[in-house]
């Protein structure tokens, strides 16, 4: 648990905006059917500033006006990568993401979207509930 605490720490610091940090939270936790993780993120989000109109529309993000293209190709992003088995991270996507982000942002952004991918896994595993 320690190692996940340092990753937590580290996250904290990279440039990846942290409403955005949030909503991957969020969008994955969805994905990944993790209730205590939502719940936690969601209310995160909305301490930061968050509107309820973007912790809500999330999980339709692509079909949203209301978030940067930034933060949909991260989003897209995140679910690439939570269901990697079937979806992988095709080669345009990887292109659209970098149009946005540096190489070091990419990076964080893929160590974000598995650390709460190894959150949401313990989580569950663990028996966690939302309370």
């Amino acid at each position: 648990m320690k190692i996940m605490m340092d990753m937590e720490k580290y996250m904290k610091t990279t440039a990846i905006d942290r409403k955005l940090r949030e909503l991957i939270k969020i969008r994955v936790s969805q994905i990944n059917g993790c209730a205590y993780c939502i719940n936690i993120h969601t209310a995160d989000a909305r301490k930061m500033g968050e509107t309820e109109q973007r912790i809500y529309c999330v999980s339709a993000w692509g079909e949203c006006e209301f978030y940067t293209e930034a933060e949909k190709v991260a989003l897209e992003l995140a679910e690439h990568i939570t269901l990697i088995p079937t979806k992988r991270v095709p080669d345009d996507l990887f292109q659209r993401v970098r149009a946005h982000y540096d190489e070091k942002q990419y990076v964080d952004l893929v160590l974000i979207i598995n650390q709460i991918n190894s959150w949401n896994r313990i989580s569950i595993s663990m028996g966690n509930i939302a309370t």
